[in-house]
């Protein structure tokens, strides 16, 4: 046995390590976390098993149509109401649509990674808001947001407006959830569905050998869940895999003492002091659930005779709105994979979009921007603003032999979204917004000739 303190970086990480889950997208999971806690035959039995209460939290309205309904019945030690009154607390660096402290922007926006965080900081803490769309109140449109954190999470957060897609950069995580445990390394992405509550832990802690702090990106969907996408002619299989989505077993604390709640609501941060830890799931049954998603498990759907496919052949998942097809946030990642075309132009090609996309790096480098696009950053290229390939990846690649060529050295993601994405006042005055970024494109030269002797 380690003689490790019980919340030392070590002690988390063998924990992370010896996980177990549940795999399948949508499934109709069961857990429990002592044996019996689970009720059979029924939801909510007079008494429920071993002392426990039954509760549905329910992640959509009762008649949405089976195929789209979310719920799941929870057997805890103390139901969610017992709890005292939230009171408001500063929002920190987090903002929420609707989005008016500025105006949308067409110019094409870059930066760097965040800078350090203080001391002590947390994930929510943490939190910085990039821009979004919509309007959190109607369930409508996105938040961008990052996060750079050197501390664990004492408290619990739970999010009323919308689920949280975490799409880690750098340092491994720890997710505490009403559910169990899920492990998320940079290259994963985890998923906290609307309403669950959750608390993040570091893997690795300054000083330990590993990396310094915790930092990247968030996705908070305020619109209908994220869906695997349709496959259409692509047939049964490919892109993102069910079976590989990774759902946690149940896992409980029964911890009696003061626990701070965050709740956000209405894009406010409402604060409560519990007597116990809200985390005390013993059992539950459901499809409103986390899960962890490994992205270099995506199953790359490409040509393999000429032209580049359109970006959307990498959605991992998608948030439908009320239009087929039009998405209210897509999820996007531009995994290691060959490129073989023929006659083709294989980096992403220019581009104008009736989407907006924000754009980050995982790791290594983005095969259509050669300098500037750093992991831990990000671009936006708002609606209708004209962008692709800079000047050298551009000369570079119209000169390149077609051979087939392996890319493995980046790992890329983006939210593509229906809506224009304003840019929060602390985004656009941001220290690390790259200035110039427009000059990657300045250097693109007329090669027009009038009698094509090509």
């Amino acid at each position: 046995m380690s003689g490790d303190a019980p919340n030392s970086a070590e002690a988390r990480r063998r924990t992370a390590e010896a996980l177990t889950y549940l795999p399948g997208f949508g499934n109709e999971h069961s857990s429990e976390a002592v044996p019996g806690a689970l009720p059979h035959g029924r939801n909510s039995p007079q008494r429920a098993p071993l002392g426990l209460y039954a509760e549905q939290l329910s992640g959509s309205a009762f008649t949405e149509p089976r195929a789209h309904n979310r719920r799941s019945w929870l057997y805890r030690i103390r139901p969610s109401a017992a709890h005292p009154p939230f009171t408001r607390v500063d929002n920190g660096s987090v903002r929420t649509a609707p989005f008016t402290e500025s105006v949308p922007d067409p110019n094409r926006l870059r930066w760097n990674p965040l800078p350090e965080p203080s001391p002590g900081t947390d994930f929510l803490a943490g939190l910085w808001t990039l821009g979004g769309n919509g309007d959190a109140a109607q369930r409508a449109g996105i938040a961008v947001h990052l996060y750079h954190a050197n501390a664990s999470m004492e408290r619990v957060f739970g999010d009323s407006d919308g689920e949280l897609l975490i799409v880690p950069e750098r340092g491994g995580l720890l997710l505490r959830t009403e559910f169990g445990l899920l492990r998320v390394e940079p290259g994963h992405v985890a998923l906290v569905p609307r309403g669950v509550r959750f608390r993040v832990e570091l893997l690795d802690a300054p000083g330990d050998g590993r990396s310094p702090s915790a930092r990247g990106y968030v996705c908070e969907n305020y619109g209908a869940p994220f869906q695997l996408p349709d496959l259409g002619p692509i047939g049964a299989n490919g892109l993102a895999n069910a079976r590989d989505f990774l759902a946690p077993v149940a896992a409980h604390e029964d911890v009696e003492g003061p626990v701070e709640v965050v709740n956000k609501f209405c894009g406010n941060l409402w604060s409560a002091t519990y007597d116990h830890s809200p985390l005390d799931v013993v059992a539950w049954h459901g499809n409103h659930v986390p899960y962890v998603y490994d992205l270099r498990r995506f199953n790359v759907i490409g040509s393999i005779s000429y032209d580049h496919p359109d970006p959307s052949i990498f959605t991992v998942l998608t948030s439908p709105s009320d239009t087929p097809g039009l998405a209210g946030v897509d999820f996007v990642v531009f995994a290691p994979r060959w490129l073989v075309g023929e006659d083709t132009f294989r980096p992403p090609y220019f581009h104008r979009n009736v989407m907006s996309e924000y754009m980050g790096l995982i790791e290594g480098a983005y095969d259509a921007k050669a300098e500037g696009f750093v992991p831990g950053g990000g671009s936006l290229h708002n609606m209708m603003s004209a962008h692709g390939p800079d000047r050298e990846t551009f000369d570079r690649a119209s000169a390149a032999e077609l051979a087939p060529q392996r890319i493995d050295d980046g790992l890329a993601f983006m939210f593509e979204t229906r809506w224009p994405v304003t840019a929060t006042e602390q985004a656009a005055r941001a220290e690390h917004l790259q200035q110039g970024y427009d000059e990657v494109w300045q250097g693109l030269q007329r090669h027009f000739r009038p009698v094509d002797r090509s």
